[in-house]
């Protein structure tokens, strides 16, 4: 069945991409290293880090969460 008057569906417009500005809202240490929870000061997105040696900065272990 095709319906003649249909809406169009509606598409979010593309985020405006910008380099990150990850600041520290917690962090604590587990046998892999030292777990960092991070949030973007410039567009409050959420990662999670790993800091395996203290000698050398954290890694990220998940994608960047935008904010809802």
């Amino acid at each position: 069945m095709t319906a003649l008057h249909t809406r169009p569906i509606p598409r979010q417009a593309p985020a405006v991409a910008h380099e990150h500005a990850w600041t520290t809202e917690s962090r604590h240490r587990t046998s892999e290293g030292t777990v960092v929870y991070v949030r973007c000061t410039g567009c409050a997105a959420r990662r999670v880090d790993l800091q395996q040696d203290s000698q050398l900065p954290p890694a990220g272990i998940s994608r960047s969460i935008p904010r809802p």
